[in-house]
């Protein structure tokens, strides 16, 4: 089986490299040549589009920033689309919206292509080491035939039902760790403008029902005050964006969501959007610790 992975940044690198180690030869393509390197060689080689990847390949990866790109991808001028093999299988493990990993199932069907959506949780450590989670949309037949790639990757695989199930999921489960985050940071910066120490908060708190668990993989970065990216900040926003463009879709309210999602994005403005998403810490904290204005 010959695999195709477009796609090869935090994540997607990580998710290829695992599937090479496992002996599965791979033709992959990324905008940026550079960033496929590592992966070129005997069991490894570079296509100059998606579509010529698509010719070459019975299974497709794709692991994309978001729905423009992979539409794109799919699609657009040398879209794989169209040149994948009847009954070739596309594995879309991008952060998408629900209703879009529908529209491209759609699409796929038109072509004799098997759509499965499969977007993962974990950030960059677990994607090296192969832990990463899958929530998978699919017909239970396609799952089954592309099960052993995804525990090549992942080592938890849920199929949570149909096409875009997955994708369903996967907003559900950014959502939380989106707001998680937010939350924390803000009851951080109150503690810390209370006069409690920073170590004494994170001694107290980490561990704790009111903390998620996640919280305590973020505690060095805050404390070094070093973001180095796991899962950036502007990405954690497009997803909440995602997930609120899904809850209109579903006439649902999400009023503590859309203020969250609005944090992220002035943290971007300020700078923060290629920072791990728990630089919202600092963000927040440097807000607290401006002057307030000059009375007139």
């Amino acid at each position: 089986m010959k695999i195709g992975f477009i796609g090869l940044g935090i994540m997607g690198s990580r998710m290829a490299a695992n599937l090479q180690k496992h002996g599965y030869p791979l033709v992959v393509f990324n905008r940026t040549r550079a960033k496929a390197e590592p992966l070129l060689g005997p069991c490894g080689t570079f296509s100059d589009s998606p579509a010529k990847l698509a010719e070459q390949v019975d299974v497709v990866f794709t692991m994309l920033a978001h729905p423009d790109a992979v539409k794109q991808a799919a699609l657009g001028a040398n879209g794989f689309l169209d040149h994948l093999k009847p009954n070739a299988v596309w594995v879309d493990c991008s952060s998408v919206n629900p209703s879009f990993s529908k529209k491209m199932a759609a699409e796929a069907a038109r072509r004799e292509v098997h759509f499965v959506d499969a977007p993962v949780t974990g950030s960059a450590p677990a994607a090296a080491e192969a832990k990463l989670i899958f929530w998978v949309g699919a017909d239970p037949a396609d799952l089954e035939r592309i099960r052993p790639l995804l525990l090549c990757t992942g080592n938890k695989i849920v199929h949570t039902g149909g096409q875009g199930m997955g994708t369903s999921m996967k907003m559900v489960v950014n959502l939380l760790l989106g707001t998680g985050m937010a939350a924390f940071a803000e009851a951080m910066a109150l503690g810390e403008g209370l006069g409690i120490s920073r170590k004494m908060l994170f001694d107290s708190l980490l561990g704790t029902p009111p903390v998620a668990p996640f919280l305590a993989s973020k505690r060095e970065k805050i404390e070094s005050g070093n973001y180095e990216t796991e899962f950036p900040l502007r990405w954690m926003q497009k997803d909440m964006h995602l997930a609120s463009v899904s809850a209109y879709e579903s006439g649902v309210a999400m009023p503590l969501s859309n203020a969250a999602k609005e944090l992220y994005r002035l943290a971007m403005r300020e700078g923060y959007a290629t920072e791990d998403f728990s630089a919202l810490y600092d963000y927040l904290t440097a807000i607290h610790e401006s002057p307030a204005p000059a009375k007139v």
